[in-house]
């Protein structure tokens, strides 16, 4: 019961900290990562050993469908908010789980099938692009993008179909 109590009211927190400045009826100062800058630095050296693209190589591989199996690896809630259209979602956690139906297993297996990976400010997708890669994948691309920023710049976004 504890438990919840403490869960209900982070929530509730959250929930002001989010609304409340955007109703103009408080100001909050720019949110500081809830990380230590060590994992800000685990991310740079993970991306200094895989293949990324920014965001105008992902976009221009997008339009001309050159992206392969595009996955998203964010949550499923954030997903759900929106997506790039055609991506896929499997969250991070699972990635190392849920790829495998994705790329042919258990007939054939293709190992060098193009998965092309992105999530909310590219941390996440170079995590998994380099999972994805440990585990033996061999054409594997993380996006190096903000997903506010290619919403922000118009690109299209795709909605679920509601249930």
């Amino acid at each position: 019961m504890q438990a919840h109590r403490r869960t209900l009211l982070s929530t509730l927190l959250l929930s002001a900290g989010l609304f409340l400045p955007a109703l103009g009826l408080a100001s909050a100062p720019p949110a500081a990562p809830n990380y230590p800058p060590s994992v800000g630095k685990y991310v740079a050296e993970t991306k200094k050993q895989i293949k990324t693209i920014k965001i105008e190589e992902f976009r221009a591989s997008l339009d001309k469908q050159e992206l392969g199996l595009l996955v998203d690896v964010r949550e499923e809630d954030e997903f759900s908010d929106g997506y790039v259209p055609g991506a896929i979602n499997i969250p991070r956690g699972l990635i190392e789980f849920r790829i495998w139906k994705q790329v042919g297993f258990p007939n054939a297996v293709d190992m060098n099938k193009r998965v092309t990976l992105y999530c909310a400010t590219g941390g996440r997708c170079a995590l998994a692009t380099k999972s994805l890669q440990d585990l033996g994948f061999t054409n594997v691309v993380s996006a190096d993008m903000k997903f506010e920023e290619w919403v922000k710049a118009g690109h299209p976004v795709a909605k679920p179909a509601k249930k």
